[in-house]
Protein backbone atom coordinates (compact mmCIF):
# COMPACT_ATOMS: atom_id res chain seq x y z
CA UNK A 1 0.00 0.00 0.00
CA UNK A 2 1.84 3.32 -1.21
CA UNK A 3 2.64 5.87 1.64
CA UNK A 4 -0.22 8.71 1.92
CA UNK A 5 0.80 12.35 1.75
CA UNK A 6 1.31 13.87 5.07
CA UNK A 7 -1.41 15.19 6.93
CA UNK A 8 -2.48 19.08 6.72
CA UNK A 9 -0.55 20.64 10.15
CA UNK A 10 -2.27 23.16 11.90
CA UNK A 11 -1.31 26.33 13.22
CA UNK A 12 -0.38 26.93 16.61
CA UNK A 13 -3.05 29.29 18.56
CA UNK A 14 -2.89 30.77 22.29
CA UNK A 15 -5.11 28.88 24.79
CA UNK A 16 -7.96 30.25 26.13
CA UNK A 17 -7.94 30.64 29.98
CA UNK A 18 -10.70 29.15 32.13
CA UNK A 19 -14.24 30.20 31.90
CA UNK A 20 -15.25 29.53 35.46
CA UNK A 21 -14.11 29.09 39.33
CA UNK A 22 -14.33 26.25 41.72
CA UNK A 23 -13.27 26.07 45.10
CA UNK A 24 -13.99 23.34 48.11
CA UNK A 25 -13.77 23.13 52.13
CA UNK A 26 -14.73 21.25 54.91
CA UNK A 27 -17.51 21.41 56.42
CA UNK A 28 -16.34 20.97 60.39
CA UNK A 29 -18.49 20.66 63.98
CA UNK A 30 -21.20 19.50 62.12
CA UNK A 31 -23.79 17.94 64.89
CA UNK A 32 -25.42 14.24 64.57
CA UNK A 33 -28.70 16.61 64.35
CA UNK A 34 -26.90 18.73 61.11
CA UNK A 35 -25.77 14.77 59.84
CA UNK A 36 -29.46 13.51 59.58
CA UNK A 37 -30.79 16.44 58.28
CA UNK A 38 -28.06 16.74 54.96
CA UNK A 39 -28.93 13.04 54.33
CA UNK A 40 -32.31 13.24 54.73
CA UNK A 41 -32.20 16.35 52.30
CA UNK A 42 -29.82 14.91 50.12
CA UNK A 43 -31.54 11.21 49.81
CA UNK A 44 -35.01 13.01 49.11
CA UNK A 45 -33.80 15.25 46.39
CA UNK A 46 -31.66 12.53 44.68
CA UNK A 47 -34.96 10.28 44.54
CA UNK A 48 -36.46 13.40 42.81
CA UNK A 49 -33.54 13.85 40.69
CA UNK A 50 -33.60 9.96 39.69
CA UNK A 51 -37.24 10.44 38.09
CA UNK A 52 -36.66 13.82 36.50
CA UNK A 53 -34.08 11.87 34.35
CA UNK A 54 -36.03 9.28 33.54
CA UNK A 55 -38.48 11.19 32.52
CA UNK A 56 -36.61 13.27 30.19
CA UNK A 57 -34.49 10.24 28.75
CA UNK A 58 -37.60 9.17 27.86
CA UNK A 59 -38.85 12.45 26.14
CA UNK A 60 -35.65 11.95 24.16
CA UNK A 61 -36.15 14.45 21.00
CA UNK A 62 -39.70 15.69 21.48
CA UNK A 63 -37.89 17.85 24.53
CA UNK A 64 -39.26 21.88 24.46
CA UNK A 65 -39.45 24.49 27.06
CA UNK A 66 -42.83 23.48 27.48
CA UNK A 67 -42.17 19.78 28.94
CA UNK A 68 -39.28 21.41 30.99
CA UNK A 69 -41.80 23.70 32.59
CA UNK A 70 -43.74 20.74 33.44
CA UNK A 71 -41.08 18.24 34.97
CA UNK A 72 -40.47 21.67 36.92
CA UNK A 73 -43.69 22.28 38.10
CA UNK A 74 -44.15 18.68 38.95
CA UNK A 75 -40.46 18.67 41.13
CA UNK A 76 -41.66 22.06 42.82
CA UNK A 77 -44.87 20.66 44.61
CA UNK A 78 -42.18 18.67 46.56
CA UNK A 79 -38.96 21.18 46.81
CA UNK A 80 -39.29 24.42 46.12
CA UNK A 81 -39.08 26.38 42.47
CA UNK A 82 -35.45 27.15 43.11
CA UNK A 83 -34.70 22.72 44.42
CA UNK A 84 -36.69 22.07 40.92
CA UNK A 85 -34.88 24.66 39.04
CA UNK A 86 -31.37 22.62 40.08
CA UNK A 87 -32.51 19.71 39.75
CA UNK A 88 -33.92 20.26 35.87
CA UNK A 89 -30.36 21.88 34.75
CA UNK A 90 -28.31 19.57 36.26
CA UNK A 91 -30.42 16.17 34.19
CA UNK A 92 -30.41 18.35 31.07
CA UNK A 93 -26.69 18.96 31.50
CA UNK A 94 -26.38 14.95 32.14
CA UNK A 95 -28.82 13.90 29.10
CA UNK A 96 -26.13 15.95 26.51
CA UNK A 97 -23.58 14.27 28.24
CA UNK A 98 -24.34 11.18 27.52
CA UNK A 99 -25.98 11.64 23.92
CA UNK A 100 -22.29 13.32 23.19
CA UNK A 101 -20.37 10.36 24.67
CA UNK A 102 -22.67 7.79 22.68
CA UNK A 103 -21.78 9.88 19.68
CA UNK A 104 -18.09 9.24 20.09
CA UNK A 105 -18.65 5.66 21.26
CA UNK A 106 -20.03 5.62 17.16
CA UNK A 107 -17.71 7.13 15.83
CA UNK A 108 -15.05 4.48 17.88
CA UNK A 109 -17.22 1.39 16.72
CA UNK A 110 -16.90 2.69 13.55
CA UNK A 111 -12.73 3.26 13.44
CA UNK A 112 -12.59 -0.27 14.93
CA UNK A 113 -14.52 -1.93 11.80
CA UNK A 114 -12.68 -0.38 9.56
CA UNK A 115 -9.22 -1.32 10.62
CA UNK A 116 -9.97 -4.48 10.80
CA UNK A 117 -12.18 -4.85 7.50
CA UNK A 118 -8.63 -3.43 6.17
CA UNK A 119 -6.83 -5.88 7.66
CA UNK A 120 -8.95 -9.25 7.15
CA UNK A 121 -8.89 -7.92 3.34
CA UNK A 122 -4.82 -8.07 3.36
CA UNK A 123 -2.76 -12.00 2.63
CA UNK A 124 -2.22 -13.65 6.17
CA UNK A 125 1.32 -12.33 7.54
CA UNK A 126 1.51 -8.96 5.12
CA UNK A 127 3.41 -6.63 6.69
CA UNK A 128 2.10 -3.20 7.12
CA UNK A 129 3.89 0.57 7.21
CA UNK A 130 3.96 3.19 9.47
CA UNK A 131 0.91 4.54 7.99
CA UNK A 132 -1.62 1.09 7.60
CA UNK A 133 -1.37 -1.93 9.49
CA UNK A 134 -0.63 -5.47 7.89
CA UNK A 135 -2.52 -8.41 7.67
CA UNK A 136 -2.84 -10.76 10.57
CA UNK A 137 -0.61 -13.01 11.61
CA UNK A 138 -1.73 -16.22 11.64
CA UNK A 139 -4.78 -17.81 10.53
CA UNK A 140 -5.97 -18.43 13.83
CA UNK A 141 -5.93 -14.42 14.56
CA UNK A 142 -7.67 -14.01 11.16
CA UNK A 143 -10.52 -16.28 12.16
CA UNK A 144 -11.13 -14.69 15.97
CA UNK A 145 -11.08 -11.16 13.94
CA UNK A 146 -13.34 -11.82 11.61
CA UNK A 147 -15.87 -13.14 14.32
CA UNK A 148 -14.98 -9.80 16.70
CA UNK A 149 -15.63 -7.85 12.82
CA UNK A 150 -19.37 -9.43 13.60
CA UNK A 151 -19.81 -8.35 16.98
CA UNK A 152 -18.72 -4.45 16.30
CA UNK A 153 -20.78 -4.23 13.60
CA UNK A 154 -23.92 -5.51 15.67
CA UNK A 155 -22.96 -3.26 18.47
CA UNK A 156 -22.97 -0.21 16.08
CA UNK A 157 -26.10 -1.23 14.67
CA UNK A 158 -27.64 -0.93 18.02
CA UNK A 159 -25.66 2.12 19.21
CA UNK A 160 -26.90 4.25 15.80
CA UNK A 161 -30.64 2.79 16.00
CA UNK A 162 -30.27 4.05 19.84
CA UNK A 163 -29.01 7.22 18.62
CA UNK A 164 -32.12 7.74 16.03
CA UNK A 165 -34.12 7.16 18.90
CA UNK A 166 -32.14 9.83 20.96
CA UNK A 167 -32.05 6.44 23.86
CA UNK A 168 -29.45 7.01 26.06
CA UNK A 169 -28.27 4.80 29.04
CA UNK A 170 -27.37 6.96 32.33
CA UNK A 171 -26.65 5.66 35.70
CA UNK A 172 -26.81 8.60 38.45
CA UNK A 173 -24.13 7.10 40.72
CA UNK A 174 -21.65 6.15 38.31
CA UNK A 175 -21.78 2.90 35.90
CA UNK A 176 -18.50 1.92 37.19
CA UNK A 177 -19.77 1.80 41.06
CA UNK A 178 -22.60 -0.09 39.84
CA UNK A 179 -20.70 -3.00 38.42
CA UNK A 180 -18.29 -2.97 41.60
CA UNK A 181 -21.28 -4.12 43.49
CA UNK A 182 -20.67 -7.28 41.29
CA UNK A 183 -16.64 -7.54 41.99
CA UNK A 184 -16.68 -6.69 46.15
CA UNK A 185 -13.50 -8.48 46.95
CA UNK A 186 -11.62 -7.09 44.17
CA UNK A 187 -12.44 -4.05 45.25
CA UNK A 188 -11.72 -4.59 48.64
CA UNK A 189 -15.43 -3.51 49.86
CA UNK A 190 -17.71 -5.12 52.29
CA UNK A 191 -21.66 -4.85 51.15
CA UNK A 192 -22.27 -2.37 53.75
CA UNK A 193 -19.35 -0.34 52.34
CA UNK A 194 -20.22 -0.03 48.66
CA UNK A 195 -24.13 0.76 50.12
CA UNK A 196 -23.06 3.68 51.68
CA UNK A 197 -20.96 4.68 48.82
CA UNK A 198 -23.67 4.19 46.67
CA UNK A 199 -25.80 5.69 48.36
CA UNK A 200 -24.16 9.22 48.92
CA UNK A 201 -23.27 9.24 44.97
CA UNK A 202 -26.80 9.59 44.15
CA UNK A 203 -27.80 12.41 46.90
CA UNK A 204 -28.80 15.36 45.44
CA UNK A 205 -27.45 18.75 47.32
CA UNK A 206 -26.54 21.61 44.89
CA UNK A 207 -27.82 25.20 43.95
CA UNK A 208 -27.55 27.06 41.22
CA UNK A 209 -26.44 31.01 42.06
CA UNK A 210 -29.01 34.11 41.67
CA UNK A 211 -27.38 37.54 40.31
CA UNK A 212 -29.15 39.83 42.43
CA UNK A 213 -30.55 37.78 45.22
CA UNK A 214 -29.13 37.86 49.11
CA UNK A 215 -25.52 36.41 49.25
CA UNK A 216 -25.98 35.16 45.72
CA UNK A 217 -28.22 32.34 46.34
CA UNK A 218 -31.15 31.82 48.10
CA UNK A 219 -31.18 28.19 48.50
CA UNK A 220 -28.02 27.41 49.99
CA UNK A 221 -26.74 30.40 51.60
CA UNK A 222 -23.21 31.23 53.25
CA UNK A 223 -22.71 34.49 54.99
CA UNK A 224 -19.18 36.34 55.16
CA UNK A 225 -19.13 34.49 58.68
CA UNK A 226 -19.14 31.33 56.90
CA UNK A 227 -22.59 30.23 58.60
CA UNK A 228 -23.97 28.09 56.50
CA UNK A 229 -28.10 27.69 55.56
CA UNK A 230 -30.05 25.61 53.21
CA UNK A 231 -34.09 25.95 52.46
CA UNK A 232 -35.50 22.77 53.15
CA UNK A 233 -38.29 20.81 50.64
CA UNK A 234 -41.62 21.07 51.47
CA UNK A 235 -42.04 17.70 53.55
CA UNK A 236 -39.28 17.97 54.88
CA UNK A 237 -40.04 21.62 56.37
CA UNK A 238 -40.71 20.26 60.04
CA UNK A 239 -37.16 20.41 60.45
CA UNK A 240 -36.43 23.58 60.32
CA UNK A 241 -34.78 25.52 62.69
CA UNK A 242 -34.89 29.16 61.06
CA UNK A 243 -37.09 31.49 59.71
CA UNK A 244 -39.00 30.89 56.13
CA UNK A 245 -38.29 26.50 56.08
CA UNK A 246 -34.54 27.10 56.49
CA UNK A 247 -32.08 24.75 58.48
CA UNK A 248 -28.79 26.85 59.84
CA UNK A 249 -25.97 24.18 60.45
CA UNK A 250 -23.93 24.56 63.90
CA UNK A 251 -20.52 24.47 61.34
CA UNK A 252 -18.79 27.27 60.46
CA UNK A 253 -17.22 26.80 57.18
CA UNK A 254 -13.80 28.81 56.17
CA UNK A 255 -12.68 29.03 52.06
CA UNK A 256 -8.68 29.07 52.36
CA UNK A 257 -8.42 29.40 48.47
CA UNK A 258 -9.58 32.78 46.85
CA UNK A 259 -11.49 33.85 49.88
CA UNK A 260 -11.32 37.44 49.02
CA UNK A 261 -12.72 36.81 45.60
CA UNK A 262 -15.88 34.41 47.20
CA UNK A 263 -16.43 37.13 49.76
CA UNK A 264 -16.39 39.95 47.07
CA UNK A 265 -19.14 38.17 45.24
CA UNK A 266 -21.49 37.49 48.05
CA UNK A 267 -21.14 41.09 49.38
CA UNK A 268 -22.50 41.96 46.29
CA UNK A 269 -25.00 39.81 45.80
CA UNK A 270 -23.55 38.34 42.99
CA UNK A 271 -24.27 34.28 41.84
CA UNK A 272 -22.36 31.65 43.70
CA UNK A 273 -23.00 28.21 43.01
CA UNK A 274 -22.88 25.41 46.20
CA UNK A 275 -22.44 21.67 46.16
CA UNK A 276 -22.26 19.93 49.10
CA UNK A 277 -21.20 16.28 49.15
CA UNK A 278 -20.33 13.42 51.24
CA UNK A 279 -17.22 11.51 51.53
CA UNK A 280 -17.78 8.17 52.93
CA UNK A 281 -14.04 7.07 52.69
CA UNK A 282 -13.22 9.34 55.18
CA UNK A 283 -16.88 10.54 56.64
CA UNK A 284 -16.46 14.03 56.30
CA UNK A 285 -18.86 16.45 54.56
CA UNK A 286 -17.72 19.00 51.78
CA UNK A 287 -18.63 22.52 50.54
CA UNK A 288 -17.93 23.31 47.14
CA UNK A 289 -18.33 27.00 45.62
CA UNK A 290 -18.33 27.94 42.22
CA UNK A 291 -18.70 30.93 39.78
CA UNK A 292 -18.08 32.03 36.10
CA UNK A 293 -15.65 34.65 35.54
CA UNK A 294 -15.10 36.67 31.80
CA UNK A 295 -12.65 35.07 29.57
CA UNK A 296 -8.58 35.94 30.46
CA UNK A 297 -7.69 38.43 27.98
CA UNK A 298 -5.30 36.02 25.79
CA UNK A 299 -2.19 37.94 24.00
CA UNK A 300 -1.07 38.25 20.47
CA UNK A 301 0.92 35.05 19.67
CA UNK A 302 3.55 37.35 18.08
CA UNK A 303 3.62 38.69 22.11
CA UNK A 304 4.07 35.30 23.30
CA UNK A 305 7.02 34.47 21.27
CA UNK A 306 8.83 37.54 22.15
CA UNK A 307 12.27 36.38 24.01
CA UNK A 308 11.60 32.59 23.56
CA UNK A 309 9.53 30.44 25.30
CA UNK A 310 9.37 26.69 27.17
CA UNK A 311 8.26 23.74 25.35
CA UNK A 312 6.79 21.03 27.36
CA UNK A 313 6.52 17.16 25.78
CA UNK A 314 3.72 15.29 27.69
CA UNK A 315 4.74 11.68 28.27
CA UNK A 316 2.98 8.73 30.70
CA UNK A 317 5.21 9.47 33.86
CA UNK A 318 7.43 12.55 32.85
CA UNK A 319 7.15 16.55 31.35
CA UNK A 320 9.95 16.85 29.01
CA UNK A 321 11.11 20.57 29.16
CA UNK A 322 13.61 22.83 27.18
CA UNK A 323 13.93 26.24 26.98
CA UNK A 324 14.19 27.84 23.05
CA UNK A 325 15.32 31.27 22.54
CA UNK A 326 13.11 33.62 19.57
CA UNK A 327 15.23 31.85 17.10
CA UNK A 328 14.87 28.21 18.38
CA UNK A 329 17.84 27.41 19.66
CA UNK A 330 17.70 25.20 22.84
CA UNK A 331 19.52 26.63 25.63
CA UNK A 332 20.74 25.12 28.58
CA UNK A 333 19.93 22.04 29.91
CA UNK A 334 16.38 19.83 29.82
CA UNK A 335 14.57 19.59 32.49
CA UNK A 336 12.63 16.98 33.97
CA UNK A 337 9.19 17.11 35.77
CA UNK A 338 8.35 13.42 36.86
CA UNK A 339 4.87 12.04 38.34
CA UNK A 340 4.01 8.71 39.85
CA UNK A 341 0.12 7.84 38.04
CA UNK A 342 -0.34 4.80 39.93
CA UNK A 343 -2.66 4.66 43.51
CA UNK A 344 -5.80 6.30 44.02
CA UNK A 345 -7.30 9.02 41.69
CA UNK A 346 -6.53 11.81 44.41
CA UNK A 347 -2.67 10.87 44.58
CA UNK A 348 -2.90 11.32 40.53
CA UNK A 349 -4.29 14.19 40.68
CA UNK A 350 -1.99 15.56 43.61
CA UNK A 351 1.10 14.07 41.10
CA UNK A 352 0.19 16.05 38.24
CA UNK A 353 -0.43 19.76 40.05
CA UNK A 354 2.79 18.91 41.45
CA UNK A 355 4.65 18.71 38.30
CA UNK A 356 2.48 21.63 36.57
CA UNK A 357 3.25 23.77 39.49
CA UNK A 358 7.08 23.46 39.18
CA UNK A 359 7.16 24.23 35.58
CA UNK A 360 4.73 27.04 35.74
CA UNK A 361 7.27 28.74 38.70
CA UNK A 362 10.01 28.04 36.14
CA UNK A 363 8.77 29.67 33.11
CA UNK A 364 7.58 32.43 35.46
CA UNK A 365 11.27 33.40 36.97
CA UNK A 366 12.17 33.94 33.06
CA UNK A 367 9.02 35.63 32.19
CA UNK A 368 7.98 33.20 29.21
CA UNK A 369 5.41 31.62 27.53
CA UNK A 370 4.70 27.76 27.59
CA UNK A 371 3.99 25.35 24.34
CA UNK A 372 2.20 22.45 24.82
CA UNK A 373 0.93 19.66 21.90
CA UNK A 374 -2.55 19.51 21.12
CA UNK A 375 -3.02 16.19 22.08
CA UNK A 376 -6.10 13.87 21.52
CA UNK A 377 -5.78 10.32 22.06
CA UNK A 378 -9.71 9.42 21.04
CA UNK A 379 -8.72 7.53 17.81
CA UNK A 380 -5.40 6.03 19.17
CA UNK A 381 -6.82 4.20 22.29
CA UNK A 382 -8.57 1.19 20.20
CA UNK A 383 -7.01 -2.21 20.40
CA UNK A 384 -7.28 -2.53 16.53
CA UNK A 385 -5.06 0.04 15.66
CA UNK A 386 -2.04 -1.34 17.36
CA UNK A 387 -3.41 -4.98 17.72
CA UNK A 388 -0.67 -6.83 19.86
CA UNK A 389 1.28 -3.68 21.55
CA UNK A 390 -1.02 -3.72 25.05
CA UNK A 391 1.88 -1.93 26.08
CA UNK A 392 1.67 0.54 24.28
CA UNK A 393 -1.75 1.29 24.64
CA UNK A 394 -1.95 1.22 28.15
CA UNK A 395 0.41 3.89 27.81
CA UNK A 396 -1.32 6.50 26.15
CA UNK A 397 -4.59 4.99 28.07
CA UNK A 398 -2.92 6.12 31.18
CA UNK A 399 -1.62 9.55 29.98
CA UNK A 400 -3.71 12.47 31.48
CA UNK A 401 -3.74 14.30 28.01
CA UNK A 402 -7.22 16.05 29.06
CA UNK A 403 -7.04 16.96 32.71
CA UNK A 404 -3.20 17.72 32.46
CA UNK A 405 -4.42 20.17 29.72
CA UNK A 406 -7.12 21.64 31.75
CA UNK A 407 -4.69 21.73 35.32
CA UNK A 408 -2.16 23.87 32.96
CA UNK A 409 -5.12 26.18 31.51
CA UNK A 410 -6.42 26.96 34.47
CA UNK A 411 -3.15 27.23 36.49
CA UNK A 412 -1.41 29.54 34.10
CA UNK A 413 -3.79 31.76 34.14
CA UNK A 414 -3.65 32.46 38.30
CA UNK A 415 -0.16 33.23 37.33
CA UNK A 416 -0.16 34.73 34.26
CA UNK A 417 2.16 32.79 32.41
CA UNK A 418 0.58 32.28 28.61
CA UNK A 419 0.21 28.86 26.48
CA UNK A 420 0.70 28.10 23.05
CA UNK A 421 -1.01 25.27 21.60
CA UNK A 422 0.47 23.49 18.74
CA UNK A 423 -0.47 20.62 16.64
CA UNK A 424 1.38 17.54 17.58
CA UNK A 425 1.63 16.25 14.31
CA UNK A 426 5.65 14.40 14.05
CA UNK A 427 6.99 15.86 16.74
CA UNK A 428 8.07 13.03 18.02
CA UNK A 429 9.65 11.62 14.76
CA UNK A 430 10.91 14.83 13.96
CA UNK A 431 12.70 15.80 16.91
CA UNK A 432 14.31 12.75 16.95
CA UNK A 433 15.33 13.00 13.70
CA UNK A 434 16.95 16.10 13.57
CA UNK A 435 18.00 17.23 17.42
CA UNK A 436 18.41 14.04 19.26
CA UNK A 437 22.13 13.46 18.03
CA UNK A 438 23.33 16.46 17.72
CA UNK A 439 22.48 17.41 21.37
CA UNK A 440 23.97 13.96 22.80
CA UNK A 441 27.15 14.72 24.12
CA UNK A 442 29.58 13.07 26.51
CA UNK A 443 28.38 15.09 29.23
CA UNK A 444 24.76 15.21 28.50
CA UNK A 445 22.39 12.57 27.28
CA UNK A 446 19.16 13.46 25.16
CA UNK A 447 16.45 11.54 25.42
CA UNK A 448 13.31 10.90 22.47
CA UNK A 449 11.17 13.21 24.52
CA UNK A 450 13.99 16.25 24.76
CA UNK A 451 13.91 16.53 21.22
CA UNK A 452 10.35 16.01 20.65
CA UNK A 453 9.90 19.17 23.13
CA UNK A 454 12.21 21.27 20.77
CA UNK A 455 10.41 20.06 17.74
CA UNK A 456 7.23 21.49 19.61
CA UNK A 457 8.73 24.64 20.50
CA UNK A 458 10.17 25.68 17.28
CA UNK A 459 6.50 24.79 15.73
CA UNK A 460 5.19 27.25 18.51
CA UNK A 461 7.97 29.88 17.31
CA UNK A 462 6.73 29.45 13.23
CA UNK A 463 10.45 28.01 12.56
CA UNK A 464 10.79 24.41 10.92
CA UNK A 465 11.36 21.64 12.47
CA UNK A 466 14.68 20.92 10.96
CA UNK A 467 18.01 22.64 11.82
CA UNK A 468 18.72 23.01 7.95
CA UNK A 469 17.46 22.69 4.76
CA UNK A 470 18.94 20.26 2.23
CA UNK A 471 21.84 21.29 0.23
CA UNK A 472 22.08 22.43 -3.19
CA UNK A 473 20.87 20.10 -5.66
CA UNK A 474 23.82 20.59 -8.64
CA UNK A 475 26.51 22.10 -6.17
CA UNK A 476 28.04 23.17 -2.74
CA UNK A 477 26.88 27.04 -3.84
CA UNK A 478 24.07 28.91 -2.77
CA UNK A 479 22.45 28.95 -6.63
CA UNK A 480 19.86 27.25 -5.61
CA UNK A 481 18.75 29.26 -3.01
CA UNK A 482 19.80 30.00 0.93
CA UNK A 483 21.06 26.77 2.69
CA UNK A 484 20.22 27.34 6.17
CA UNK A 485 16.68 27.53 7.69
CA UNK A 486 18.10 29.86 10.91
CA UNK A 487 18.16 33.45 8.45
CA UNK A 488 14.88 35.02 8.18
CA UNK A 489 13.55 36.03 4.64
CA UNK A 490 14.59 39.52 5.51
CA UNK A 491 17.60 39.66 7.02
CA UNK A 492 20.45 41.58 4.92
CA UNK A 493 23.15 39.68 3.56
CA UNK A 494 21.35 36.10 3.96
CA UNK A 495 22.58 35.37 0.49
CA UNK A 496 26.14 35.38 1.31
CA UNK A 497 29.11 34.46 2.96
CA UNK A 498 29.73 36.32 6.63
CA UNK A 499 32.84 38.56 5.87
CA UNK A 500 36.33 38.36 6.19
CA UNK A 501 37.37 40.11 10.01
CA UNK A 502 40.90 40.78 9.11
CA UNK A 503 43.28 41.49 12.23
CA UNK A 504 46.40 40.21 14.03
CA UNK A 505 46.89 37.02 15.59
CA UNK A 506 45.99 37.63 18.79
CA UNK A 507 44.41 35.93 21.51
CA UNK A 508 41.50 37.75 21.13
CA UNK A 509 41.46 37.36 17.32
CA UNK A 510 42.10 33.33 16.42
CA UNK A 511 44.19 32.52 12.90
CA UNK A 512 41.45 30.78 11.56
CA UNK A 513 38.65 33.41 12.36
CA UNK A 514 39.01 35.06 8.90
CA UNK A 515 39.09 32.05 6.89
CA UNK A 516 36.10 30.02 8.44
CA UNK A 517 34.22 32.41 8.12
CA UNK A 518 34.10 32.59 4.19
CA UNK A 519 35.01 28.76 4.05
CA UNK A 520 32.08 26.26 4.04
CA UNK A 521 33.84 23.52 4.74
CA UNK A 522 35.40 24.79 7.55
CA UNK A 523 32.53 25.89 9.01
CA UNK A 524 29.95 22.51 8.53
CA UNK A 525 32.34 19.48 8.82
CA UNK A 526 33.73 18.06 12.12
CA UNK A 527 38.04 17.95 11.06
CA UNK A 528 38.30 21.44 10.39
CA UNK A 529 42.04 22.71 9.24
CA UNK A 530 44.41 24.14 11.10
CA UNK A 531 45.97 26.64 8.60
CA UNK A 532 43.57 28.90 6.42
CA UNK A 533 42.86 26.88 3.09
CA UNK A 534 44.51 27.67 0.28
CA UNK A 535 42.50 28.97 -2.39
CA UNK A 536 42.32 26.84 -6.17
CA UNK A 537 44.64 28.57 -9.16
CA UNK A 538 43.56 29.26 -12.80
CA UNK A 539 46.69 27.40 -14.80
CA UNK A 540 47.18 30.86 -15.76
CA UNK A 541 47.73 32.10 -12.36
CA UNK A 542 49.72 28.52 -11.03
CA UNK A 543 52.12 29.37 -13.91
CA UNK A 544 52.50 33.19 -13.52
CA UNK A 545 53.92 33.71 -9.53
CA UNK A 546 52.94 37.47 -8.10
CA UNK A 547 55.70 40.33 -7.57
CA UNK A 548 55.45 43.31 -5.80
CA UNK A 549 56.01 45.18 -8.88
CA UNK A 550 53.75 43.02 -11.37
CA UNK A 551 53.60 39.23 -12.60
CA UNK A 552 56.61 37.50 -13.12
CA UNK A 553 56.87 34.10 -15.38
CA UNK A 554 57.94 31.06 -13.48
CA UNK A 555 60.57 28.87 -14.98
Amino acid sequence: MPDEALRTIAAPFVAVGPSGVAIRTRIKGLTPDDDEVLRLVGAHLGSLASKDLKRRCAEGLEHSADTWAQRKRALTDESSSRWAGSITKATHDQWALARRAQLAHIHSLEAGIKTIAHRLSLPVGEKGTKRAPGGYRTRQEWFQKSRRLHLLEDRLERERADHDRARVRVVRGGKRLLHTRHHLEAAQLTEHAWRRRWEASRWFLKADGESGKRFGNETIRVIPDGTVSIKLPVPLAHLANAPHGRYVLAATTVFHHRSDEWADRITTNRSVAYRIHYDTDRSRWYLSASWTIPPVTTVPLSHAREGGLISVDTNADHLAAWRLDAHGNPCGQPRRFFYDLSGTADHRDAQVRHALIRLLHWAKRHGLSIAVEDLDFAADKTREKHGRRKRFRQVISGMPVSKLRARLVSMAAELGVTIVAVDPAYTSRWGAQHWHKPLTNKSRKTSRHDAASIAIGRRALGHRIRRRTAPPPHDQSDRAGHRTAQAAHGTPGREGTRPRILGPRTRSTGTRRGANAGDQDAQHRSERPTEPVQPMLSPQERYWRPDPEGWLKTE
